[in-house]
Parts: C-alpha cells; sequence; structure tokens
C-alpha cells in the first residue's frame, strides 16, 4: 500500500510517497522518484530520524492506517519542556493560540513534560472534546533524550486511560528550511531593537538582555 505524507512532516521540501509491508515495513520512500530509505536512516545526530519513529500507536485502535489529514476527531499536544519560569510556560498558551487560529484544528492542548498541564492532562483534555487520535507534536529542536525516550513513555502512560484512542509522536522540528527564516528574523529584529530602532520581542520584553555589550 502507498501512503502520501505532506511536505513539512519530514525534513525536505516535496511530497513523499511511502510503500508499507502488510505488516507495516517500510519497503520504500520516494521523492520524485528518488529513493529516500538511506537519506532518512543517518544517525539521530544529522538531525534526521529513522521512519519506525514517527509510527502510529494503536492503543487498540481499529485499524493502523489512519488519514493523513487532520480533522474534527483529532486532538493536537504541543509539548515542550516546562520551565520553573511561569512566564515562559506561558508563553507556551501563546503559541498554541496562534498555531489553532492559523491552522483552524479545533482540538489544539498545551502541554509541559516538568510543569502543568502535563501531557496527561493535554491528552485527557483532547479525549474530552472528542478526539478518537492524539498527535503529540515536540516543540524540541533536535531529537535527544526527551523525543527518544521521555515524550513517548509520557505519552504511552496518559494513553492507557483512554484505550481505543490512536496515537503519535510526530518528529521534532528538525532542520526544516522555515526555520532559517524564523532565525534569521529573530536575529535581525533583536538587532533592531539594540539600535533603537524596534521595540523588545515577547521573549526578552523586561529583561533587559537583548543588547549588545
Amino acid at each position: 500500500m502507498a501512503l502520501t505524507v505532506p511536505a513539512g512532516s519530514l525534513p525536505i521540501s516535496s511530497p513523499i510517497t511511502a510503500k508499507r509491508s502488510s505488516s507495516g515495513e517500510v519497503l520504500e520512500l520516494k521523492q520524485q522518484g528518488r529513493s529516500l530509505l538511506n537519506f532518512l536512516r543517518r544517525p539521530a545526530r544529522t538531525g534526521h530520524i529513522s521512519v519506525a519513529s514517527c509510527s502510529m500507536s494503536e492503543n487498540g485502535g481499529h485499524g493502523r492506517n489512519s488519514p493523513v489529514m487532520i480533522g474534527e476527531k483529532d486532538g493536537l499536544i504541543i509539548v515542550d519542556h516546562g520551565s520553573r519560569r511561569q512566564e515562559s510556560n506561558l508563553m507556551l498558551n501563546d503559541f498554541v493560540a496562534m498555531f489553532k487560529d492559523k491552522t483552524g484544528y479545533p482540538i489544539v492542548e498545551p502541554a509541559h513534560m516538568l510543569a502543568e498541564p502535563s501531557i496527561q492532562d493535554a491528552f485527557c483534555s483532547c479525549v474530552q472534546k472528542g478526539a478518537l487520535r492524539v498527535i503529540v507534536s515536540p516543540f524540541f529542536l533536535f531529537p535527544g533524550r526527551h523525543w527518544h525516550k521521555d515524550i513517548p513513555a509520557l505519552t504511552a502512560e496518559a494513553a492507557k486511560e483512554h484505550p481505543g484512542v490512536l496515537y503519535m509522536v510526530t518528529a521534532p522540528l528538525g532542520l526544516h528550511e522555515l526555520l532559517v527564516d524564523v532565525v534569521n528574523d529573530r536575529i535581525k529584529h533583536c538587532l533592531r531593537h539594540a539600535a533603537g530602532d524596534a521595540d523588545e520581542c515577547a521573549a526578552c520584553a523586561g529583561t533587559g538582555k537583548c543588547r549588545l555589550y
């Protein structure tokens, strides 16, 4: 069977076609006729991930092949590390609101690994709002220990309370080309602020740290 993965879900720009065996093993990945299996199975230190890392866990659900598109029965959890500084945690709420407003996805919840709401809280909230599939998106740059072990473990534990609900943990942000624009925009804004030509951004407002020393 073939599955088309939308651009942006992996750190490359064009749609990818994946062919799996009846057991779900990835047999072939192609982008515009070019094989990608070797590219995607580089070691984690390159910032890329293996295909198996983003597999869907059934949790007693109905079938392993879920639609690629996000619908009204999907719940999204955007999870970050969490901080002792409440102002930092609240910024995730602002991002989730921006994300929900721009995408139009009906169920989007914030979560922190080391603060409230937890992944378990957010998972429960998604299910209460009608989600039959929960997609956890790590708000992390690269695939370290939290992505490899901690977030999947916390998600699996949360899913135990909701048998029949599918779930998955997606890739972190990785080497997505749009991040180049984000970083460049942030650098330019901070330089304009240091020159007195722009206000402080939300990230450093009130700290006085965005200046030349």
